[in-house]
């Protein structure tokens, strides 16, 4: 649960440190060298499809955690209820995000209605803007989730310094606002889970693109090196 968790953190942290500091061409790719737009698709289209499978492990581990003891049978459905509610839910809604834009092309040019056709247009304008916003939402729940996640399992191995002082500040603030103060210790704790986890992802990135990575190559080209 806790590998889940520190890979969430650092997919987010990844994609925050790339805004300030963009992804240059690899070492193995000559200089000048313009990636294939295909291929580049198919990278993120990779990198989504593990992402989610991670997170929807996460979310399967932490229901059973949730659920109480019983038979095998009454587990295993529920485990089922929830898998067929993320798949439905999360993947319907994210099915529907990416084929939103063809919708509104669809309109503009087949609407027989001028007002069709503008709704198509304005369809495609927004969804560029809207997916930037998906993507800073979809990188802040990473983390949070991630953080949250790692912390949890801290507390639980006994060091649960860093997740005990979070959650006394929550309830203090929350104590001091005296206004909504379950939404408010939710905010406070999910805020310094989000920041924890993107300082722990930034710490991990030096070690999986210096470390974990060039084993990982090391071994591969070890296990082709024999297969030939």
């Amino acid at each position: 649960l806790m590998l889940g968790g520190a890979y969430l953190c650092f997919e987010g942290a990844e994609k925050i440190y790339h805004i300030f500091k963009p992804h240059h061409h690899d070492v193995d790719e000559p200089e000048g060298f313009v990636p294939d737009p295909l291929h580049l698709e198919e990278q993120k289209v990779s990198g989504a499809i593990k992402t989610d499978f991670i997170l929807s492990a996460e979310i399967m581990t932490i229901a059973l955690s949730e659920i109480p003891e019983s038979t095998i049978w009454l587990e295993a459905a529920a485990l089922a209820l929830v898998a067929i509610g993320i798949t439905t839910v999360v993947y319907g809604s994210v099915a529907l995000l990416v084929k939103a834009d063809d919708f509104g092309l669809m309109l503009t040019r087949r609407g027989r209605l001028s007002a069709t056709r503008a709704v198509g247009r304005a369809i495609v304008k927004a969804m560029p803007g809207f997916m930037k916003l998906l993507m800073i939402v979809g990188t802040a729940a990473m983390l949070w989730v991630g953080g949250s996640i790692v912390l949890h399992g801290m507390d639980v191995l006994g060091f649960g310094v860093i997740y005990g002082t979070i959650h006394d500040i929550a309830h203090n603030v929350a104590h001091a606002v005296q206004v909504t103060q379950g939404f408010v210790t939710w905010a406070v704790t999910a805020t310094l889970d989000g920041l924890f986890g993107l300082a722990f992802g930034m710490v991990l990135i030096p070690v999986t693109t210096k470390v974990i990575v060039p084993l990982w190559r090391l071994v591969r080209g070890k296990s082709a090196a024999k297969s030939h």
